[in-house]
């Protein structure tokens, strides 16, 4: 029961997916310069990694968020990837699971979606 979206809503579509995943490429180059940055300061003289330490600590939190930041990232890049990849093949815009048209209002929302929402919470 596959459809074929307009010529013109997949290219509002793929535009908006290779934007993103510009900024997510920005972001995880970013993000890892930070993360290379806060490991130079931790291992410096002036800065000890002691969890007791409170400049220690706060360190240690600020790596364990940064490196989640990049996961998250990273993930969502992957979608983005993965969204791009299913334009090239012809299959974007089909749930993966139930093979059901998604709604356009979704993809508009999120456009590296690959479920209906009906499906999207049992995935």
């Amino acid at each position: 029961m596959a459809r074929k979206l307009s010529p013109k809503t997949l290219t509002r579509l793929k535009t908006r997916l290779i934007d993103e995943q510009d900024r997510l490429v920005s972001l995880i180059a970013e993000l890892e310069n930070e993360r290379e940055q806060m490991r130079l300061a931790e291992s410096s003289a002036d800065h000890a990694p002691d969890p007791e330490n409170a400049d220690g600590g706060s360190l240690a939190l600020d790596l364990e968020m940064e490196v989640s930041k990049q996961r998250n990232a990273e993930e969502l890049l992957a979608k983005v990837r993965h969204a791009l990849d299913r334009m090239e093949q012809g299959t974007y815009g089909v749930c993966e699971v139930s093979g059901d048209p998604i709604p356009v209002a979704r993809l508009d929302a999120l456009p590296y979606a690959t479920t209906t929402v009906e499906w999207a919470h049992r995935v």
